[in-house]
């Protein structure tokens, strides 16, 4: 009866209480037996006996219950670490909303207007009328050459006509007089014509008069050198004082027009089709992107397209023309030039990263409602930057696996770290087809009829 006692004891609370409850019991038990003792020391003795009995086999039974705890804790430890775990992953919403198609070409900044100033006159110059890095107007002076022998030059081509033409005066005046006596037959017909010819030669001088007389003062002109048109003054190559000539091969300074200016860009042959006929829709919008195509530089619009395909390398040339207000382009600048093709309205877009390849075709890991994941094939339509455009396969509302796919399988529990939005994108990106990672789980779908992974660069707008 004690040992049940100790074994209910023990199984039932294993407390503190408990224990000293049963240890109260056995030091009653043996005050009843010590009362039916004949001797105080024997009973003293077998009190302690007992007692030392009672406590070994209190802990005989107590190390037996922890033995028997320790075991079910280990069996249920396995049973947990047998079951399948969460997989921890990045999901994202699908989205419906305006999607920009962009070609993307490598191209160059051109100065609208380039123009080598060089002098057409000899001379000395006398006055340099800018600063290096000036913006100037058309007309405004930049340089003066010394007009004074040009000056004294015309000066002697007008004295010469002024003479000429006193001696085309006289010869007319004798022609008239002799036209005059040829009724009476006082003069000879030969006589009349050798006059007429003297005048008409003498005309002739005063022309050439004229025509020098013109030269000069075009060359006093050339002595005062003017803007062509508005634009940058770059590094001047003469100071005042220096002798020019007209032969010389290097120019005095470069003037740019920077405000418009263009930049030439490239693109493939196969993509002309499709730009030439969005052309005749309207103007086609260029951003710029520096070098490393992350700073948008400055927005223009499409000018024309050359007339002939580079045939080594199967492009052609575009150019396109910015304000640049804001001196963000400068000639021979290396720019991403990024073509908006066209603006997909209501489409449904997800992040490319969801989108994995395998031999079925193009498919994505759809979260459902349970935290499971099921392997769908989906059609894409075209890859733009981190935005895929879907035409099958989900829906928008749907939530797709974004990160973590190479620890999934149909059925898959998942546990969601952190939901990426998608967003439409903001800078352009070439149209170019879906290229994911992973392969299917075994039993994925196979791809529906017509389904397609992409569509050819520059040829899904048509």
């Amino acid at each position: 009866m004690l040992t049940s006692n100790i074994c209910t004891s023990c199984l039932d609370r294993g407390n503190t209480r408990q224990w000293i409850n049963l240890l109260n019991r056995i030091d009653l038990y043996m005050d009843d037996r010590s009362q039916k003792q004949p001797c105080a020391a024997t009973t003293r003795r077998s009190r302690v006996i007992t007692r030392i009995a009672m406590m070994l086999a209190l802990a005989a039974v107590c190390a037996l219950i922890v033995g028997c705890t320790s075991s079910a804790d280990s069996k249920q430890q396995k049973a947990q670490a047998a079951a399948p775990r969460a997989v921890s992953v990045a999901i994202a919403p699908v989205q419906k909303q305006d999607v920009p198609v962009y070609l993307t070409g490598l191209g160059a900044v051109t100065a609208f207007n380039t123009a080598n100033i060089k002098s057409r006159v000899d001379g000395q110059i006398m006055r340099v009328n800018f600063r290096e890095g000036q913006n100037v107007k058309a007309g405004e002076s930049l340089i003066e050459i010394d007009p004074r022998p040009y000056q004294a030059l015309l000066d002697q081509m007008q004295a010469q006509l002024y003479r000429d033409q006193a001696q085309l005066r006289d010869a007319k005046l004798n022609l008239d007089r002799y036209t005059t006596l040829i009724p009476s037959g006082s003069i000879a017909q030969q006589q009349v014509d050798t006059q007429k010819a003297l005048a008409d030669q003498l005309e002739g001088t005063v022309r050439t008069d004229q025509a020098q007389i013109e030269t000069a003062k075009l060359n006093i002109v050339y002595c005062h050198i003017t803007a062509p048109f508005n634009g940058r003054v770059g590094l001047r190559q003469v100071d005042p004082g220096n002798i020019i000539h007209a032969a010389d091969t290097n120019p005095m300074l470069i003037l740019t027009q920077l405000q418009p200016i263009a930049v030439i860009f490239t693109l493939p042959e196969d993509v002309l089709p499709n730009v030439s006929k969005h052309m005749q829709s309207g103007t086609l919008e260029v951003d710029a992107f520096s070098r490393d195509d992350q700073t948008k530089l400055a927005t223009g619009k499409l000018q024309t397209i050359d007339n002939e395909i580079d045939p080594t390398t199967g492009t052609a040339k575009l150019k396109a023309v910015f304000s640049n207000t804001d001196n963000q382009l400068w000639p021979n600048q290396f720019v991403n030039a990024n073509l908006l093709l066209e603006t997909r309205k209501n489409s449904t877009v997800l992040p490319t990263a969801a989108i994995l390849r395998g031999p079925q075709g193009t498919f994505v890991y759809a979260v459902n409602p349970d935290k499971t994941v099921q392997d769908k094939v989906v059609t894409v339509s075209l890859t733009q930057g981190d935005t895929t455009v879907i035409t099958a396969g989900v829906n928008p509302g749907d939530t797709v696996v974004t990160d973590g796919q190479d620890k999934l399988q149909r059925g898959s529990r998942i546990e969601p770290r952190a939901t990426t939005p998608v967003s439409a994108p903001t800078s352009g990106r070439s149209v170019s087809p879906v290229h994911g990672a992973g392969t299917p789980p075994s039993g994925a779908p196979a791809p529906a009829s017509g389904t397609s992974s992409g569509t050819s660069s520059g040829t899904s707008g048509s």
